[in-house]
Parts: structure tokens; C-alpha cells; sequence
């Protein structure tokens, strides 16, 4: 998602009279998928009024023609772990958004959980997705190598960028091994540590974010176990 934000700030700095144009479309694979509810989905974030009496090919048609016209380059498709191909909802919904590839001149990002080892890239269907997919791996930040911790410093201090009335710059990046040690290097739980320490302190009235804060905030529980494990790890424990 923030890789959708950053391309369409871009794409309006670079075009700026470009008014209703949409550089991103941004979808979810939805639990009960079928290619007329992907196409839902789709129509949905495009503003397409959809009724119960549309089929799935006008619906598809509805939103290739809005892409197309208001010039999309970037679709995210989200958790396409869920895309079973063995089955026959899933197989035409791979196809759908095999469809979708081949009529519209945008990238294609398809984002989803351990998807090689998920039936997504599995059998005939799968193989011709995967022949016109790169497959891009996106591991935990590490903070072990001076390099590491640069990048890991760089993205905690891009972070403070929204800063509070009372916040001391910097904050973040002095307690980078702990923030670290919490999150693992994991986006969703480093997002999640320090936008409820911003509300904590929001709503305590420091209007800062410190390390008690910090240590204050629920992790989920795949954050939590590592940071346990890692503790347990370590050298005189």
C-alpha cells in the first residue's frame, strides 16, 4: 500500500493537470472468491456502480474500460495466497486476473503469503501465471551488519517524519536494537508499535513518543513469540 502511495504522489507531481486520472487500483482477493466477485472488488475501489444484475463480463469490461481511460499503470492484487487453483473458483479466478494482465498496459503486483509453497503457482493454471510473474521476496529488515542498521536507522527516522507537537527527533533511532528486538524487522508489527505508542501519547497528553510507550504496546503474537525467543537466546540468559 505504501508503494501504491508513493507511485500515484509521483505520477500526480509528474502530470499535475492530470485531474481524475487513477495511476493505482488496489483490490483484495476476497474470502469467497469467484471472478465476479474479484471484479466486484475491483469495481468498487474504481467508483463503478454495480448491481446484482450485471454479470461477470460487464462488470470485467466496466473495469478494464475506467483503467484504461483514466490511465492506470500500477494494480495491486492482495492476498492471492488465498487463490486456489486445484479448484474451479479459483482456477477462473486465476484466469480472470490472467485476463485483466493481457488487456491492460499496467504492472501487475501481486501480493500474498508464502506463495510458493501455496497452489496459487501450482498445475496449468498456476504454470501460466507463474510465466508471467517475477517472484520478489520481501524478508524481514535485519539489524545485525553496520549496512543493515543503516537501512533499518533510515527507516525509523522516515518514520518520525510525522512528528508530534512534543516528540524528540531521533527518538525511534536511539532505541533502534529494542524497536528491533520487538518487531523483528516486520513492517506490519513495526507500523502497528509505533502508531499505538503515537495514540498512547496522544491520548496521555506528552505528546511524544518514548521507549515506556513503546514497551507499553501489544504486539501481535507472531512479533511477540520472536522477540521471547530472541530474549532467550541471548548470551547469561
Amino acid at each position: 500500500m505504501e508503494l501504491g502511495r508513493s507511485f500515484e504522489l509521483s505520477e500526480r507531481r509528474r502530470q499535475p493537470g492530470l485531474e481524475g486520472s487513477m495511476p493505482v487500483l488496489f483490490a483484495s482477493v476476497p474470502p469467497t472468491y469467484t471472478p465476479r466477485n474479484l471484479a466486484k472488488v475491483l469495481a468498487r475501489f474504481a467508483g463503478i456502480p454495480v448491481h446484482d444484475r450485471m454479470t461477470e463480463h460487464t462488470i470485467t469490461n466496466a473495469v478494464c474500460h475506467v483503467m484504461l481511460e483514466r490511465g492506470t499503470r500500477l494494480v495491486f492484487i492482495d492476498d492471492v495466497h488465498l487463490l486456489n487453483t486445484r479448484t474451479r473458483p479459483g482456477a477462473d479466478t486465476s484466469d480472470q486476473v490472467k485476463t485483466l494482465m493481457e488487456r491492460v498496459p499496467a504492472t501487475f503486483v501481486l501480493a500474498g503469503v508464502n506463495v510458493e509453497d501455496s497452489p496459487l503457482l501450482t498445475g496449468p493454471r498456476g504454470a501460466q501465471l507463474a510465466a508471467r510473474c517475477k517472484l520478489l521476496r520481501t524478508p524481514p529488515l535485519l539489524n545485525g551488519t553496520p549496512e543493515q542498521k543503516k537501512m533499518w536507522h533510515s527507516l525509523l527516522g522516515d518514520m518520525e517524519g510525522a512528528r508530534l507537537a512534543r516528540h524528540r527527533p531521533g527518538t525511534l533511532v536511539r532505541h533502534a536494537a529494542y524497536i528491533h528486538l520487538r518487531t523483528g524487522g516486520v513492517m506490519a508489527s513495526l507500523s502497528l508499535l509505533v502508531r499505538e505508542a503515537a495514540i498512547r501519547s496522544i491520548l496521555d497528553g506528552n505528546l511524544a513518543i518514548t521507549k515506556k510507550q513503546l514497551s507499553q504496546v501489544l504486539l501481535d503474537v507472531q512479533a511477540t513469540n520472536a522477540a521471547r525467543a530472541a530474549l532467550r537466546q541471548r548470551p547469561g540468559r
